[in-house]
């Protein structure tokens, strides 16, 4: 049977924005309850569940039509608009933050990942920054998101279509697992002997001023060289390119400049995770001025990336953020914080363990890295009807 050009209003029940000003105010948030889901926290077609905000029972109930199902696609209605996440039972009932659009889609005509998968495709990607609306700030509405067109093939193909993707996708989250649990321990070795001071030989080591003997107290700015990634117009950003750039919440395109940086601590600089800290997860990458990059200064040579990070996440960074509308972080504020300088020997130690760590995680950036670029290469052959399934 033929594929079908389709409008994704004609195979959605529904296509909606979240509740505006007007119906949930910032006031209205609480520390548990729903979620609410919004643009920072859709991250490569997922939901991040870290950082959220929450609504009570209260606003629950009286903004139900607003809760998303296990099925449901959302896409980012401000902002980078090419952002589309698939709902899974994980976030049964969470609410649609105002700049998302909820999709509800009618399963007897359509398989709900298969939609998901051909509205992440880039040429579907480009064509919604393409018909956003605003300069500063791009956004899409419902009239706009329901125009879109897809290609529809019979329900059974778009099921084999998704069953392929998502095995691409079940490979790389299995592979986030490894190396959330590896991050994990190696920061829970780093708060063990640098935060709670039960480190190799603590129990005959003396405590002097707070510190153990032969530990020093320095202004963050004598130990590390902290400077801003660089600007880069986004015209020169590109989907597929050698080089991965960083912006506040990780890759945000490809460039192909060779001026790039090895494996880096990175801060993020600007917007709602300002003080965030990251890491580029690539050998070579493109860093932009959304993110602070993290080097250690000459004296201190032996730092090496596994204790770097250890220390920058072990900080409070979020705390000295300064702007309400726009957070964000300055070397200014960032210059008024200490640190502990612990002996070499001890760091040295330390990073000869927990490099091992990295080393795996490296290895499974990489599968996961060459996984993408396998499944963003099928994917709009699948989509094109290219390649016979």
């Amino acid at each position: 049977m033929a594929w079908e050009k389709v409008k994704l209003g004609d195979v959605s029940t529904c296509i909606q924005p979240g509740p505006f000003g007007s119906q949930l105010h910032n006031s209205d948030y609480s520390e548990s309850g729903t979620p609410i889901i919004m643009p920072k926290d859709m991250i490569d077609g997922k939901i991040s569940h870290s950082n959220l905000v929450f609504v009570g029972e209260e606003h629950t109930k009286r903004l139900c039509r607003h809760q998303v199902h296990s099925g449901n696609l959302m896409v980012a209605r401000k902002g980078d608009v090419r952002k589309c996440v698939f709902i899974t039972e994980n976030e049964e009932g969470w609410m649609t933050g105002s700049d998302c659009l909820k999709v509800a889609l009618k399963e007897d005509v359509c398989h709900p990942k298969f939609i998901y998968y051909q509205l992440r495709s880039p040429f579907i990607g480009r064509w919604l920054e393409k018909i956003s609306i605003g300069a500063t700030m791009p956004s899409i509405n419902t009239g706009l998101l329901s125009g879109i067109e897809l290609m529809l093939p019979p329900l059974k193909t778009q099921k084999r279509i998704a069953d392929i993707l998502s095995a691409y996708d079940d490979l790389i989250e299995n592979n986030q697992k490894q190396i959330k649990l590896l991050e994990e321990a190696a920061q829970r070795l780093y708060k063990q002997w640098f935060i709670d001071l039960k480190f190799p030989g603590h129990e005959t080591t003396k405590i002097v001023d707070g510190l153990p003997e032969g530990w020093e107290k320095e202004k963050i700015d004598a130990v590390y060289n902290i400077k801003y990634g660089k600007n880069l117009p986004k015209t020169e950003i590109k989907d597929v390119g050698k080089y991965p750039v960083y912006g506040a919440n990780g890759i945000i395109g490809y460039y192909d400049s060779p001026n790039c940086f090895q494996k880096v601590v990175l801060i993020t600089s600007r917007g709602n995770g300002s003080g965030d800290v990251g890491c580029t997860k690539h050998k070579e990458s493109f860093v932009t001025n959304n993110s602070f990059i993290v080097l250690p200064n000459k004296s201190y040579n032996y730092y090496g990336f596994s204790f770097i990070y250890g220390q920058m996440n072990a900080m409070d960074f979020h705390s000295i953020t300064t702007g309400s509308a726009q957070p964000q972080l300055t070397n200014n504020s960032i210059s008024t914080l200490n640190v502990n300088v612990p002996p070499q020997e001890l760091i040295t130690n330390f990073s000869g363990i927990v490099d091992n760590y990295y080393e795996k995680i490296d290895i499974l950036y990489n599968q996961m890295f060459c996984l993408q670029i396998a499944r963003d290469r099928l994917l709009p052959k699948l989509m094109s009807d290219e390649i016979e399934v």
